[in-house]
């Protein structure tokens, strides 16, 4: 925290190393893009999570003082034991010098403890579980976008104030559901909520309505929406189909992305309070960048996770530049010795425990007649500064963190 700022330029050029002393395997720095590129979840990342590692090696120049930069991708499946065969199989036999993404909490936290194995990075933009910086940390894991904590600290916060003091979960069966869950109910019952009870759906859902008939029996007066990409969108749909909000319960989607907002549409999605790193209109440069990426990408606008891989990457290609290697523990180094304006991110610097630092901001989805024109769908309701999002350093029972 004592580390004083340093702007873009003074960041460049403190991270800049002289071209003779490049050292990289292979005479190659090789990126692999691990994310869900066909399931629930490839709106959020996916095929758009390639284009902006692309942009961000066209961005860095395409090469590094002559030498090759290459990417190569694949479907994680959301699946852990594909994670893991997958970043072996990169890192030790296609020499892959670190991976973006992987999906689910689950099959992030796979890949993150190969990294570990293997001693090779891995920049986690896809995940939310806070656990990742936590008690499941290690020395080759930068979480980049938002975790399960801030999104607790935003939404969670905001509806509690709001007078939503009884709440009914909703929550997708794995890791990344399950530390929602904890993270937000902590926040409410701190505020003096309580908590009447939960439902556990499996990921990929299609029918909800089991599960939002006991969310409605209850009578919470918010029912918590600890899901994410289709799974949201199927429950906010099907819940208005049952007429839960026009009973007068409300639904609290406590991971949506403007992608979900998108596919939901004004009428159904406006109101919704939401949490995000990063919106595409928020300022002149997410509009230039994000203008770029929807002109390769069917005029789609970046989510924050897709912002993410461009950040991830292009600051990677950065590091590996100051450290004059493609060598892990000397990348890593780099990437946590400085702050850097991030084009994307504003402010940011990376914490011990791999925690990426950056402001977050508590948005509400504008009403249809509140609406310019396509894309066109947050009004933000206040900004967080890092500190105050993140979960605080020294209380994550991280193994690296010393008390």
């Amino acid at each position: 925290m004592k580390r004083a700022f340093c702007g873009a330029v003074l960041a460049v050029a403190a991270m800049a190393a002289p071209a003779s002393a490049q050292q990289l395997t292979d005479d190659t720095v090789k990126l692999g893009v691990l994310t869900d590129m066909s399931s629930l979840y490839s709106d959020i990342n996916g095929p758009g999570a390639v284009i902006a590692v692309q942009m961000a090696i066209e961005d860095f120049g395409g090469s590094l003082n002559g030498k090759k930069i290459e990417m190569i991708q694949a479907d994680v499946q959301n699946k852990a034991d594909v994670a893991a065969t997958i970043a072996g199989r990169w890192f030790d036999t296609e020499k892959v010098d670190v991976i973006l993404g992987a999906g689910a909490s689950s099959s992030s936290i796979a890949t993150s403890r190969v990294a570990a194995d293997k001693k090779k990075i891995y920049i986690a933009p896809d995940p939310a579980s806070s656990d990742i910086t936590g008690k499941l940390c290690n020395a080759y894991t930068v979480h980049w976008v938002y975790d399960t904590f801030a999104l607790a600290n935003g939404t969670g916060s905001a509806v509690v104030k709001a007078g939503g003091d009884s709440w009914f979960f909703l929550t997708a069966d794995y890791a990344f559901g399950y530390a929602l869950q904890r993270d937000v109910a902590n926040v409410v019952t701190k505020a003096g909520g309580k908590v009447l009870g939960e439902v556990r759906h499996p990921i990929n859902t299609n029918d909800f309505s089991s599960f939002l008939l006991q969310a409605q029996a209850s009578k919470a007066k918010v029912i918590g929406l600890a899901n994410a990409g289709g799974d949201t969108i199927n429950s906010i749909k099907q819940a208005s189909e049952f007429g839960i909000v026009k009973g007068g319960q409300k639904l609290a989607g406590l991971l949506v992305f403007v992608s979900d907002v998108h596919s939901l549409g004004l009428e159904r999605a406006q109101g919704l309070n939401l949490t995000e790193a990063f919106y595409w209109d928020l300022n002149d440069k997410t509009r230039a960048f994000s203008k770029r990426f929807a002109a390769k990408h069917g005029g789609k606008m970046p989510t924050s996770v897709q912002a993410g891989f461009y950040s991830g990457a292009l600051q990677y290609l950065n590091a590996v530049k100051a450290a004059g290697t493609d060598n892990s523990d000397a990348v890593m180094a780099k990437l946590k010795e400085i702050k850097w304006d991030d084009p994307v991110f504003g402010l940011s610097y990376i914490r011990a425990d791999g925690r990426k630092m950056h402001d977050m901001y508590l948005f509400e989805v504008k009403k249809p007649s509140e609406s310019k024109g396509p894309w066109d769908y947050y009004k933000l309701v206040t900004k967080m500064s890092a500190e105050e999002a993140f979960r605080p350093l020294d209380q994550g029972e991280c193994p690296m963190i010393k008390k």
